[in-house]
């Protein structure tokens, strides 16, 4: 095969409907980078870790796009099936596992840069000509901030229509601006302020980040922030943190504790420009959509990582520098021969 993508892009679904309006976002996601992969001349392979498919419903490589001639964009869809994810306690309330999805991509991917991201996002332009122009390091893993849209995108739009709708209609911003070192405005509360007034709050920031210990200074700088949307870096260094930590409960912070397992292991965090974004097709049942009281009801259900014992885990993992290893090392069912079905540009298949 002559395919030979410069990145791996890793994501996890099913056809089941979940989160609202699910395939239709799927559709405009697939088709985004059919789209950006083949305007911007960036080789990329999609992989989609089909966990636990629905028996009753087509699989989702019968139902998405594929790559058409001339595409630079190769789709695998590798199957998790419903006996491996019954091994899990709460199989049952939590249909979908993630991290631990991701970890099955991150374990088969071909590319040397490696990036995490979700079914329901679309890339900026400017996002795309960083990853073609940016001489990503080795020893540096990347994130790029997430704005959320309203879900009225038509799919009838071409997709310079579709990423200007997103420009014009963004809800929120969620991660770290670039230019500031010292402050989260959105943590701080501050993310309206005018740019002179974000910048006096940096300066004056300084100061107590100067007073903070290392591996506090190190754990709030960190942009965890729908960091679950887009984490890059490359397979050796996803393959020496272990991917994702392997947990038996709802993701929530999990996508957090990559990065802290990264920047454990001495690993440089560097956060991409403001309009190298991503746009999130927001959605009801999205985290961010659910006010307190109903994320308290989601829990109940399905119990996940408290952001106090996110920050209590995360500095003890940053005062021990080390290999943790807390994931089999089977981890991502790397020893699983799983089905796959392939789909790659024809021009390429035999090349």
């Amino acid at each position: 095969m002559g395919f030979e993508p410069k990145y791996s892009v890793v994501v996890t679904s099913r056809n089941d409907g979940h989160g609202g309006n699910i395939m239709k976002r799927m559709r405009l996601f697939v088709n985004g980078l059919l789209t950006q992969t083949r305007r911007h001349k960036v080789p990329m392979e999609l992989i989609f870790a089909e966990w636990n498919p629905p028996a009753d419903r087509p699989l989702l490589h019968e139902v998405l796009p594929k790559p058409a001639m001339g595409d630079q964009l190769a789709i695998r869809y590798v199957i998790v099936p419903e006996a491996l994810h019954q091994r899990y306690q709460r199989h049952d309330v939590i249909p979908l596992y993630q991290m631990i999805a991701k970890n099955v991509g991150i374990r088969r991917a071909q590319a040397k840069w490696v990036l995490c991201t979700n079914i329901d996002l679309l890339f900026s332009d400017a996002l795309f000509k960083t990853l073609k122009q940016e001489s990503l390091q080795d020893g540096r893993f990347y994130r790029a901030n997430r704005c959320d849209v309203p879900d009225g995108i038509d799919e009838s739009w071409d997709f310079d229509r579709q990423l200007k709708y997103c420009e014009q209609n963004i809800m929120r911003r969620l991660g770290w601006d670039s230019r500031f070192e010292n402050v989260n405005f959105a943590e701080a509360g501050l993310k309206h302020r005018t740019y002179p007034m974000k910048w006096l709050s940096n300066r004056d920031a300084a100061k107590h980040r100067a007073e903070a210990s290392d591996f506090e200074n190190a754990f709030y700088r960190l942009d965890k922030m729908a960091c679950g949307d887009f984490t890059l870096m490359s397979r050796d260094m996803w393959e020496d943190i272990q991917g994702y930590l392997e947990l038996d409960m709802y993701s929530i912070h999990i996508d957090s504790l990559g990065l802290v397992a990264a920047a454990s292991r001495g690993y440089q965090q560097v956060v991409f420009p403001r309009k190298a974004c991503t746009y999130h097709i927001d959605h009801p049942q999205g985290w961010e959509a659910m006010n307190p009281l109903e994320r308290l009801k989601f829990l109940e259900r399905r119990p996940g990582i408290g952001h106090s014992t996110l920050v209590e885990i995360g500095q003890f993992m940053l005062q021990e520098p080390r290999h943790f290893n807390l994931n089999p090392p089977d981890w991502g069912f790397a020893n699983e021969p799983l089905e796959e079905h392939a789909f790659f540009p024809p021009s390429t298949v035999n090349a």
